[in-house]
């Protein structure tokens, strides 16, 4: 019985050894899986346009596909266009990991567009000597009014362009409301400064990093990644539909860099480049047009102007300026082939140069052709023109050198006898002619060219 008695001790003693074990090993286990998670970093650094958004798309996917906790969007953009700023936003909305936007480096800024895409974050943080705001948006067909821009004494009398300002003013405001609602909405769903919010949009505001952190604006402030995921530790954030407790102190960081596509597209989307391939595949095509079989221009035009028309359609292209560009280069060629005094040309320069002003909206940040680009170009096609017209009006002032007046005046010598009204060779100006005469000349003789019919000279003694 004691026998037995002391088998269950020992029974009882290695049984409560090993849930003691159990217990002290499961935190074990899960610290290291906390400190071994891998944050993926996207960085969106420029203008917003198609290719961020493509970007942002990809690398999120891969990101969530390769296990990661959790996203680092890592921002500095002056803005960019509305259509590609909501695809980033519903792809973070719709993303199962949380996304932590962060405005880095130092000197970086996260203006219009990115000032929604701050706000869409699940954590909102900025590096120090950074600012955001200034997030009012501006439409293609025209500028929007700040509040109160538009008001009117009230002893002003209705006119017909009063009744037109009243209708921009209204599209104006539509699309002022309609960014101040979403913005607010965004706001509302992580629980920071909504007021604030309307402010950026109605009124440009514009906060730095501490600033935006004592309003609520971010949540904190952040001297880089690493202190940017410790702060974040522990913090609850909403993910869709659940509720998530960030574990990101000591997590590794692995970069997501753009994929070839990706990289493409940013260079073709540039609108300086775009315009470029647009030019280039115009004059391409002329110039297979004006020497047919040449091959290489035809091919390498054809390219250019495909791609550069698929740049513009994800562009905010302004069709009268690309339709005043396609009318100059006509009147250029035009003058190249059939040379004027140069009203052509002079049209074609002019209406070339404010086409490309007005191809893209300037208004947008980042999405303007390069100035510079466009000045070189007018100043190469002014010079042409130029030489064109000078070449013109030297040619009218040469003397002439072929033709029936210049040859009447020339004369030659016979190369064999001719009879009185026989025909015979001469040689004239290096060339074997024949010739028709009244009089009876040896070979050797000079003579002179009175007229010409045909192929047969008539020619006299001289």
């Amino acid at each position: 019985m004691a026998r037995w008695s002391w088998l269950g001790a020992v029974a009882i003693f290695c049984t409560v050894s090993m849930q003691g074990g159990s217990t002290t090993a499961l935190p074990v286990r899960a610290d290291r899986a906390a400190t071994t998670g891998m944050v993926a970093q996207i960085a969106l650094d420029g203008p917003i346009g198609p290719a961020a958004a493509e970007y942002f798309d990809d690398a999120s996917q891969r990101a969530l596909a390769d296990g990661a906790v959790a996203i680092v969007l890592r921002l500095d953009t002056p803005g960019g266009l509305a259509d590609s700023m909501r695809q980033i936003i519903a792809s973070m909305l719709a993303c199962r990991l949380p996304v932590l936007v962060y405005v880095a480096p130092g000197g970086a800024r996260a203006a219009s567009a990115g000032t929604y895409i701050l706000y869409a974050g699940q954590i909102a943080a900025m590096a120090p000597a950074t600012h955001l705001g200034a997030a009012t948006p501006i439409q293609l067909g025209g500028t929007t009014s700040m509040p109160g821009a538009t008001d009117k004494p009230a002893a002003s009398s209705s006119s017909v362009e009063d009744q037109s300002a009243e209708g921009d003013d209204a599209e104006s405001h539509k699309a002022l409301n309609d960014a101040i609602a979403y913005i607010r909405s965004l706001a509302q769903l992580r629980g920071r400064n909504a007021p604030w919010a309307e402010q950026a949009v109605r009124g440009a505001a514009t906060l730095t990093a501490s600033e935006a952190a004592q309003q609520h604006v971010i949540d904190f402030v952040a001297t880089d990644v690493a202190d940017l995921l410790a702060k974040a530790d522990g913090r609850q954030v909403q993910v869709g539909d659940r509720s998530v407790t960030l574990q990101l102190k000591g997590a590794t960081v692995r970069d997501y860099a753009p994929g070839a596509r990706t990289r493409f597209l940013a260079i073709i989307t540039n609108p300086t480049i775009a315009y470029l391939l647009l030019l280039g595949g115009i004059f391409g095509l002329v110039l297979e047009a004006l020497h047919p079989g040449a091959m290489l221009p035809g091919i390498v035009g054809g390219i250019c102007l495909l791609v550069g028309l698929y740049a513009l359609q994800l562009l905010p292209v302004n069709y009268a300026g690309l339709a005043l560009m396609a009318l100059g280069v006509g009147l250029l060629v035009a003058e190249a082939v059939n040379p004027s005094i140069g009203a052509l040309g002079a049209g074609g320069l002019v209406s070339f140069v404010i086409g490309s002003v007005m191809l893209m909206k300037a208004g947008v940040p980042g999405y303007g052709v390069n100035l510079g680009v466009i000045g070189g170009l007018a100043t190469g096609a002014a010079a042409l023109l130029a030489l064109i017209v000078w070449l013109v009006l030297g040619s009218r002032r040469a003397h002439q050198v072929n033709g029936d007046v210049v040859m009447i005046t020339e004369s030659g010598e016979l190369l064999e006898p001719v009879s009185a009204g026989g025909e015979a060779w001469m040689m004239l100006r290096g060339e074997r002619w024949r010739v028709h005469c009244d009089s009876a000349l040896p070979t050797g003789a000079r003579v002179r060219v009175v007229r010409r019919q045909g192929l047969l000279l008539w020619v006299e003694p001289g």
